[in-house]
């Protein structure tokens, strides 16, 4: 297919575009699902196309198709050419491109195990066997299981002679517990919400994983939650440990980077950005401890690519640098409004999304000690475990979250369980009462195949680096009015 692409951006430049870009992707997925021992859902799919973008006179035109033959891929270059001529006539904003070197490379996941080589029977044995178990405990009413996997085999091309080829491999899962007695019900999820922990990586995930391993735990604390006391009201100092900080992270901190929002694409749907061009590098967005980083490059991020689908190199930029605002998520249409060029953001869900700026892996670099280290230097607060639910302005200012569990902390020691806890408050206050973060020991990528964004909606994958931190003194509790 290489010749015909390269045919069709030469035909697209002698018909007066400034730039275009083709991108050629195959996806395989395969997704499953059990409930309480048994299979609800086996699904496998393979979906293949062409987008094209074009650049006439300073407007965009996209267009996709999945006729993947000369026919289907010229009438798609056509039809992007003529979007991008007809916007041009009336957009008065007329989009400059950065630099960006056009690579020859090409690059694959690393993996040890691929998921689409295991077997179904394996797979379901997994998934069916650690529901199975959880039910035939006392006190648990329901357990799901899942498992994902996908495949993006991709190649990409443009008018200034980058040729790439990417194979991107992910994997995960997990397991959601629920307890009962009639009048409550109560969740734990291993090893984490969100349909569990995703990665670029292979089966052996899954194996490393160990799910019936941690069933036990998992259980108990489910069961222990049916009986245990509301969660306190009132300025507690608070422990987040790695899964719930990696929500907070892509809520507060990695969706207010990206620089469209910023400038306003994004405002009639998601919304737009506490952190306007202004604050680059003056804005105290955290204590001095707080150092947020975005790498595309971090080993086995659900978020890991070599180049995005501009054909820009992946790189690591600061957000947040000892507690200052320093950078933003860019493209190479964005960058050029703070002066600088692209970072690689730009990804498009499949062959038919059209790219846009989207968090790759968002990491909260470690600190120092271990959780037992912080648990013991903590008077009185809570440890806080796993998200249950979240909500968030659209300038990602102000916000609630809520997890599974949290645990009492007396004199340095942990004490009973509560039940629905939650904590909420303003995004530059709550960084900046960070005073404490575990260190590498206690690290991890905490990977979501979900994150949405866009109109029409896209989901990408994403991963968000953390260890368990300590922020003082915050609002927790439902308050009653």
């Amino acid at each position: 297919m290489k010749g015909l692409f390269v045919s069709i951006l030469a035909r697209l430049k002698r018909l007066g575009a400034d730039y275009a870009d083709i991108r050629h992707e195959r996806i395989t997925t395969e997704s499953l699902q059990a409930l309480d021992g048994e299979v609800e859902g086996f699904s496998t799919d393979t979906s293949a196309g062409v987008g094209i973008r074009v650049l006439y006179k300073g407007a965009w035109g996209f267009a996709a198709t999945n006729v993947v033959n000369e026919a289907g891929a010229m009438k798609a270059a056509e039809e992007a050419l003529a979007i991008a001529r007809a916007f041009s006539a009336v957009n008065a904003d007329k989009v400059r491109l950065s630099e960006a070197e056009p690579f020859v490379e090409c690059y694959s996941t690393p993996y040890i195990i691929d998921p689409f080589n295991v077997s179904p029977e394996r797979k379901i044995s997994l998934i069916a066997g650690v529901t199975g178990a959880a039910l035939k405990e006392n006190g648990i009413s329901s357990a799901e299981a899942f498992l994902e996997f996908s495949k993006a085999e991709k190649e990409f091309f443009s008018t200034e002679g980058a040729v790439i080829t990417q194979t991107i491999l992910t994997s995960g899962g997990g397991y959601h517990v629920i307890a009962g007695d009639g009048d409550d019900a109560q969740v734990r999820s291993y090893p984490d919400g969100h349909h569990g922990l995703f990665a670029t990586r292979g089966y052996e995930l899954l194996d490393e994983l160990d799910f019936m391993g941690n069933l036990p735990r998992v259980i108990i604390e489910a069961r222990s939650l049916v009986s245990a006391r509301e969660c306190p009201t009132g300025a507690r100092d608070i422990i987040i440990d790695g899964p719930q900080l990696a929500l907070q992270i892509h809520e507060s901190c990695g969706h207010p980077s990206e620089l469209d929002r910023v400038l306003g694409a994004e405002l009639g749907f998601a919304g737009g950005s506490f952190l306007t061009l202004d604050k680059l590098g003056a804005f105290r967005y955290g204590s001095p401890i707080v150092n947020i980083y975005a790498d595309p490059n971090e080993p086995f991020g659900a978020g890991s690519y070599r180049f995005d689908d501009e054909g820009v190199r992946g790189t690591r930029v600061d957000l947040v640098r000892e507690g200052v605002f320093t950078g933003y998520l860019t493209s190479r249409e964005t960058a050029p409004s703070i002066g600088g060029a692209s970072n690689g953001s730009m990804r498009g869900e499949g062959w038919g999304g059209l790219p846009i700026i989207r968090m790759s892996n968002i990491c909260m670099e470690p600190g120092k000690g271990t959780l037992v280290d912080l648990v013991s230097d903590t008077k009185d607060g809570l440890l806080m475990s796993v998200n249950r639910s979240w909500s968030i302005d659209d300038k990602r200012l102000n916000f609630q979250f809520g997890s599974e569990i949290a645990w009492e902390i007396r004199n340095g020691k942990l004490g009973q369980a509560f039940r629905n806890p939650v904590y909420y408050g303003t995004t530059p206050r709550f960084w900046a009462s960070c005073d404490a973060v575990c260190g590498r020991d206690d690290w991890r990528i905490w990977g979501l195949n979900s994150c949405a964004k866009g109109e029409p909606l896209q989901t990408a994958h994403v991963g968000h680096g953390a260890s368990p931190a300590r922020f003082k003194s915050v609002e927790v509790g439902v308050r009653k009015i």
